[in-house]
């Protein structure tokens, strides 16, 4: 496997782990925990736009 396609891959599977991470933190979030969205529309910016979104997210969208 070429070193282009490695580098990649790996990026490829920290953004879906990334991505993954944010709706599972939204998942079991009570729903007083959660700013200035909805959960749902939380959960399309973070799959949408990875890693933005998700970084927008746990600055602003939840309380901790």
């Amino acid at each position: 496997m070429s070193p282009t396609l490695t580098a990649a891959l790996l990026v490829v599977v920290a953004a879906a782990g990334f991505a993954g991470y944010c709706v599972t933190d939204l998942a079991r979030a009570d729903d007083r925990d959660i700013l200035l969205l909805p959960r749902m529309a939380w959960v399309v910016i973070c799959v949408l736009s990875v890693p933005i979104g998700g970084i927008a997210y746990l600055l602003l969208g939840r309380r901790r």
